[in-house]
């Protein structure tokens, strides 16, 4: 298992762009033959704060994933949304 949170921090011009962006990737992630859990979710105290909760099969199997037409076009332009680069924490699966 690969298992990691994410917090997005978006302009907040561009917070509901963002939403709407993601909101439409959520079930094709899901869908995805690697994927155990894709989780997005909206801070309640500051509307511009995006955090992702993800697992994967595997490592390769989130490649997979980032390597889709749609996620290589949203990272080159992520800037464009966001006020500083993705927070990435990887995490240990302690539970299944």
């Amino acid at each position: 298992m690969y298992g990691f949170i994410l917090h997005a921090h978006t302009k907040p011009e561009q917070s509901e762009a963002f939403e709407q962006l993601f909101r439409a990737y959520v079930e094709p992630s899901r869908a995805e033959a690697g994927c155990v859990q894709y989780h997005m979710l909206r801070d309640a105290q500051d509307p511009s704060l995006f955090i992702f909760f993800e697992v994967w099969a595997s490592p390769e199997a989130f490649a997979e994933h980032t390597a889709l037409p749609h996620m290589r076009e949203f990272s080159e332009r992520r800037m464009d949304y966001l006020r500083r680069d993705f927070e990435i924490r990887e995490i240990e699966m302690l539970s299944a």
